[in-house]
């Protein structure tokens, strides 16, 4: 039964997962066809998750994986020879060797990893309004408000700048409104009101659910500096990928914005990356844990975007696996994306789980050798049934394998070892001091107090300001990323508040990416917010 060690090792084109009658191949070649990776709990999909993220790493494919519970994180450390690691290395024909990887922790809450941010404008109404679980109505007015900040010159970065935002929309009957001259936010609801009616009422329900998600700690999350994706997309030095994962043992108290959080990554990473096609192997590859998160009451034409975000992705280079329960917890359209399966084992106690079994079985290509529903019942821990792409791109033939044991560590890290880890990292310092610029709630404060010049005159949209938007607008033209740039003033505004960062850089490149909105005037006044909105205006 033994195999020579070379013969089961990752080579460059593929990577070892496990070995039955049959040895079981991730050919990287076809990795970016997505996957799938199910059972229930306890049965070893996290280890899974552990050995195919270190596959992807010694290739030089960086990784993004969610850590729920925190398993996850022995990736960083070295491996420990354990019996029944070592024993079950040795049934497969393996000599263990522990092994460590470069692992970069990050954290909505800025706790146990480098801050995650974005701007509110990044974000966009659409994800937004999911977040904040906004009716139609609701959802409707959230769009007038972020058009009315393009129209404005309001650059949205954060929760209050929202909020201040909210509130200069929201019409004042008794004494104030649009046509008050001497109402200094007479502008604004002006614009808000060529759009349809606002009501007050629904503005409050909205600043409510606002209140919530900040209670949730939702207001971390937006700010700047703005995450930019490409510190996920590194290799260390000895060339393999790095390991980034998102410390979510807090984030999963508030779900909605879990799932919210990754979608957005996942939109962004499709907006910002070129096409690339077919290349020997990924540029990124990314799990989504708890994947039925994303797809809970999400609305059709949400959930027509999500298929069209994993069907197109694949061209940029990135694969995406989702990592849940039950494959019914994933919609068809989605499901029928996922080339590459791994499923534990599953328990039928009940109608619905008797047919998640089914479904599950009939996913995978038959083998005349096995009952794939009475298998899928019989899997002890680590075990699992898997198919992976083959040739060209068809499902290989389901097989029965043991999971191979990981080279890093199995189980979390502690909190000493966490530390000495973030005081290494090669993110350290960038993004761990939240900086608050001046944008859309300074400015409406500006123009309460009298101090605002109009948005279309001398003050911050005209002068050497206005100039360098304009000039912003010529470099970038009709390839002006959607959703991505704001107007003039937020432009000089990005220059002159990060040259360091942006300047030695290359300001060009990197000009628009932690403040959004519109370059210049009546160009950003037509562009839409958020990837995921733009993709449902396009």
């Amino acid at each position: 039964m033994a195999t020579s060690d070379n013969k089961l090792a990752d080579t460059d084109e593929k990577i070892f997962i496990g070995k039955g009658e049959q040895t079981a191949w991730l050919t990287l070649a076809l990795a970016n066809r997505h996957g799938l990776v199910t059972g229930a709990t306890g049965t070893g999909k996290t280890v899974t998750l552990q050995v195919m993220a270190e596959g992807f790493a010694r290739a030089g494919v960086p990784v993004f994986a969610g850590d729920i519970k925190g398993d996850l994180s022995g990736i960083s450390e070295v491996g420990e020879p354990k019996d029944f690691i070592v024993k079950r290395a040795q049934q497969m024909g393996l000599n263990f060797q522990p092994d460590q990887f470069s692992t970069v922790f990050w954290d909505v809450f800025g706790e146990q990893g480098h801050p995650v941010r974005a701007t509110v404008t990044e974000m966009g109404p659409l994800l937004l309004s999911r977040m904040l679980d906004l009716n139609d109505v609701q959802e409707g007015v959230l769009n007038v408000a972020f058009r009315v900040a393009d129209e404005s010159g309001l650059t949205l970065i954060d929760m209050k700048d929202l909020r201040a935002l909210l509130d200069a929309i929201a019409p004042d009957g008794s004494k104030k409104s649009a046509d008050n001259e001497e109402d200094p936010l007479a502008p604004i609801r002006k614009v808000a009101q060529s759009y349809g009616n606002v009501s007050k009422a629904t503005i409050g329900t909205i600043q409510r659910q606002l209140l919530v998600l900040e209670n949730q700690g939702g207001a971390k999350f937006f700010g700047e500096p703005a995450l930019s994706l490409k510190d996920f997309m590194k290799t260390d030095r000895d060339g393999r990928g790095m390991v980034n994962i998102l410390v979510a043992d807090k984030l999963m108290q508030s779900p909605r914005l879990y799932a919210t959080f990754l979608l957005w990554m996942l939109s962004e990473l499709f907006e910002e990356l070129p096409e690339a096609g077919d290349l020997p192997k990924p540029k990124l590859v990314f799990f989504f844990d708890e994947a039925h998160l994303l797809f809970n009451d999400a609305p059709k034409a949400l959930m027509d975007k999500i298929e069209q975000v994993v069907r197109l992705i694949r061209s940029k280079g990135v694969g995406v696996y989702f990592v849940t329960q039950n494959p019914i917890d994933v919609p068809d359209k989605v499901l029928a994306q996922l080339g590459n399966r791994v499923q534990h084992a599953l328990r039928a106690f009940t109608p619905r789980d008797q047919k998640a079994v089914a479904a599950a079985a009939q996913t995978f290509r038959p083998n005349p050798k096995l009952d794939t529903a009475r298998v899928i019942m019989e899997l002890g821990k680590g075990e699992a049934l898997v198919s992976f792409l083959e040739g060209g791109g068809t499902p290989s033939m389901v097989e029965r394998i043991m999971v191979r044991p990981p080279s890093a560590r199995i189980g979390a890290i502690t909190p000493e070892e966490r530390r000495k880890i973030m005081e290494a990292s090669p993110l350290k310092g960038k993004y761990d001091t939240a900086i608050d610029a001046e944008s859309a709630y300074e400015i409406i404060q500006k123009r309460i107090a009298g101090k605002a010049a109009p948005a279309d005159g001398g003050g911050e949209g005209g002068g050497i300001l206005g100039q360098i938007g304009a000039i912003a607008a010529t470099i970038f033209g009709t390839n002006v990323k959607r959703g991505r740039l704001s107007t003039g003033q937020v432009v000089a505004r990005s220059v002159t508040r990060s040259v360091t960062d942006k300047v030695v850089g290359g300001v060009v490149a990197d000009l628009g990416k932690s403040v959004g909105g519109s370059v210049g005037g009546s160009i950003g006044r037509a562009l839409v917010r958020g990837a995921l909105g733009g993709l449902l205006r396009r």
